[in-house]
């Protein structure tokens, strides 16, 4: 559980000159060394094969997050005071040098020798990183160490198992933090408190009252940068083994014991268990070609900059999961992700059942299902849709909705990366991804990586292809957002 108290630490970013760390983690870990990490004293030594100086390292980050959006004030002076550097290659040589600097630092600056490693690397350039760390003595310290490691946890079953035997070699699982951004987002968090805090939601919470959920990660945006790296991974490896995945066990999960990390591990990893194999004929998947979103003509994939002509990467993931369990047998479970799709959504829609007796059904009303809608982003809040009766003569049904904005209710939200980042510094792995949970995701997906499915291409802008509409659609479940405008 979340410690008291913020201990003094060493922050090690190994690929420190890459997007990731100018984009997220230095804008979050200068938020929280202004806020609720500022009770404990924490510098910053970013690691990569460039050969920048100390003072070059914080003149890039000062440039950085002020492009970013910060404001001048104090950014220079914290960078000066923070913000430290050593090149090193991927050797072990490298890294006993990364050792002594990291002791000198501690010793220089009265710290107790707690460190924080976060990998933030390709995963290809993982493993000898790993090699060289373990092999120059940073696996260990005069405090604690823990690691942090960015998605994908593997490529499949076969190569996650390869990847968590070779950390467990020398760390152990409580060192280990596997870090799924998407679990970071308060409105994520929310997931739990909106069901577990409300009794009121959590009584319906079940096969008794729920006909079918849906969850939705959509992406307006195509490949951009990252053609390489998405293109040997696809929307199943890159979105579903891992966000989707994860909202999918909040959202199913039962009550855990406790509110900490393991409990609630524990009831996620049960989830994924239930999950029955996934047949061949209950998974969509596509490919963005030409077309346009937000009034704007978009390439399709294969003419996107970096992408092999030859590619039969997915960008579009449609699937029926049925979880076998006392709580979910026979509810449908629909997930969906892709890119360039109409517009930015992430979105989880609870439909319960219809009242059992068409009370209005004589006089022309069929009333429609209640139907809670939580909007994860953007315009973070929920929607419960419910039936009203229209002022005037006769029985008339409507629907209305209560809503509620997070933004309008406390304003602005904190990155991601900035709680889960606190959440190192302070010990708290609970919304980080457990080994069990990512060979039990992998053990799941891997036979539909390894199956000849059907690629179908769908046109930029639209809801992805015609195949996932009737997917929904022939079992009586259709995706919520399919009548919706782009941009509502």
């Amino acid at each position: 559980m979340m410690a008291d108290r913020v201990d003094d630490y060493l922050f090690i970013i190994i690929g420190a000159t890459g997007d990731l760390t100018s984009r997220k983690l230095l804008p979050a870990l200068y938020h929280l060394q202004q806020g609720p990490l500022g009770s404990g004293h924490g510098l910053i030594l970013g690691v990569s094969r460039s050969q920048l100086s100390d003072e070059a390292f914080r003149e890039q980050a000062v440039s950085d997050l002020l492009s970013g959006g910060l404001e001048e004030g104090d950014v220079g002076g914290w960078a000066s005071r923070t913000l430290f550097f050593q090149p090193a290659e991927s050797d072990a040589e490298d890294y006993r040098a990364l050792k002594e600097r990291i002791e000198q630092l501690e010793s220089e600056h009265d710290l107790p020798g707690n460190r924080a490693f976060y990998l933030a690397l390709p995963p290809e350039a993982s493993r000898p990183v790993l090699d060289a760390m373990c092999e120059g003595g940073l696996n260990r310290g005069p405090g604690w160490t823990r690691i942090i490691m960015e998605k994908p946890f593997g490529r499949d079953l076969a190569s996650a198992e390869e990847l968590d035997a070779r950390l467990h070699r020398d760390f152990e699982e409580d060192q280990i933090y596997r870090i799924d951004h998407y679990l970071g987002k308060e409105t994520v968090q929310n997931l739990l408190v909106f069901r577990f805090a409300n009794p009121v939601f959590e009584a319906l919470w079940n096969r008794d009252r729920v006909e079918s959920v849906h969850i939705t990660v959509a992406e307006d945006l195509g490949v951009g940068t990252r053609a390489p790296y998405y293109d040997a991974s696809g929307a199943l490896r890159d979105m579903v083994q891992n966000h989707l995945t994860q909202l999918l066990c909040l959202a199913a999960m039962e009550v855990p014991a406790r509110f900490d990390a393991g409990a609630i591990r524990t009831e996620k990893i049960k989830v994924v268990r239930s999950v029955r194999p996934i047949a061949p004929e209950d998974v969509v998947l596509g490919r963005y070609e030409q077309g346009m979103v937000h009034d704007e003509e978009v390439p399709g994939y294969l003419q996107e900059e970096g992408v092999p002509e030859e590619s039969g990467t997915e960008t579009f993931a449609a699937l029926r999961l049925s979880i076998d369990n006392w709580r979910w047998q026979g509810v449908p479970f629909y997930l969906r992700t892709g890119k360039r799709l109409p517009r930015r959504l992430t979105r989880l829609t609870v439909t319960f059942r219809s009242a059992p007796v068409a009370l209005f059904g004589g006089r022309g009303e069929v009333p429609s299902s209640n139907v809670l809608a939580v909007t994860l982003q953007p315009d973070e809040g929920f929607d419960l849709e419910f039936e009203v009766k229209q002022p005037g003569e006769g029985m008339h049904l409507a629907t209305q909705r209560l809503d509620f904005d997070y933004e309008s209710a406390f304003s602005s939200l904190p990155d991601a990366y900035e709680t889960l980042l606190q959440d190192v510094v302070r010990g708290d792995q609970t919304l980080f991804v457990h080994t069990d949970e990512v060979e039990s995701s992998w053990r799941l997906y891997t036979p539909l990586l390894e199956a000849d499915l059907t690629l179908h291409g769908y046109p930029a802008g639209s809801w992805g292809p015609e195949a996932s509409r009737r997917l929904a659609d022939d079992g009586g479940h259709p995706w919520p957002e399919e009548g919706e405008e782009a941009g509502a």
